[in-house]
């Protein structure tokens, strides 16, 4: 995802650096550590080459996944939330699948990565806007509070990265990234309204955390001395005007 929506001023896009693999090593720590994340992949590519075989298309699956998340919300302003918490974990099976449906069948595309990342901002907002909402409607009003943190953090976390790497600066980090909010997420409404209420909780404070864990990040690399080969971006200013913002 590139977002440049918020962009301050315009620069040519320099590679992004290697970065040392011990700083990578103690930054890119996960709570639902990379080598679970594979195994699941693995256990999933069966699925894929059944819809490979199928011939379903990959951007059908993604925006498959929103709208199953659209209905998981709904499932959680009708305080159902197991429900939910089950079609938000379908919908981010979708979403986990769908980009090694589109290698496997050969139908990858700078679009569809754009498609997915963008659907997938979507079905955040809708996943936490019903997690919100199912607390306003039992009155719970300090949970619904940190509902919203949970959504700040979250957004936060994948512009923190969209920006470092428009930048040219890696940012490919962070505790809480967007498996672990769906898993942790969908899981705790699955299993207990306590167990949704830790999730809320741990998704608040990790989600801010990782986007300050990216932004560290990307500000060791921008302090390291530069290569004679590497070139300084241009900065350009751009004029202010008011009410512009």
């Amino acid at each position: 995802m590139k977002d440049k929506n918020f962009a301050e001023f315009s620069m040519s896009r320099p590679a992004i650096p290697q970065t040392s693999d011990e700083s990578m090593t103690h930054t890119s720590r996960r709570l639902i550590p990379e080598s679970f994340q594979r195994g699941f992949m693995r256990m999933l590519a069966p699925l894929v080459r059944l819809l490979t075989k199928w011939g379903v298309n990959p951007n059908s699956l993604t925006l498959a996944g929103v709208i199953i998340t659209f209905f998981g919300t709904v499932a959680f302003f009708m305080k159902s939330p197991r429900l939910g918490g089950f079609l938000v974990l379908l919908g981010g099976l979708c979403d986990a699948i769908d980009g090694s449906l589109a290698r496997n069948a050969g139908k990858a595309t700078r679009f569809g990565a754009l498609l997915d990342s963008s659907v997938d901002r979507y079905a955040e907002f809708v996943m936490l806007f019903g997690i919100g909402g199912y607390f306003l409607m039992i009155e719970d009003y300090v949970n619904s509070a940190v509902t919203f943190l949970a959504l700040c953090g979250s957004f936060m976390v994948s512009y923190t990265r969209a920006r470092a790497e428009s930048l040219g600066l890696a940012a490919k980090v962070g505790m809480m990234q967007r498996p672990e909010r769906i898993v942790f997420l969908g899981l705790g409404a699955l299993i207990h309204p306590i167990a949704l209420t830790i999730a809320i909780w741990m998704v608040a404070i990790f989600a801010n955390f990782t986007a300050l864990q990216r932004l560290r990040f990307a500000f060791k690399q921008d302090s390291s001395s530069p290569t004679p080969n590497q070139e300084k971006p241009e900065l350009k200013s751009v004029p202010f005007t008011k009410g512009s913002m």
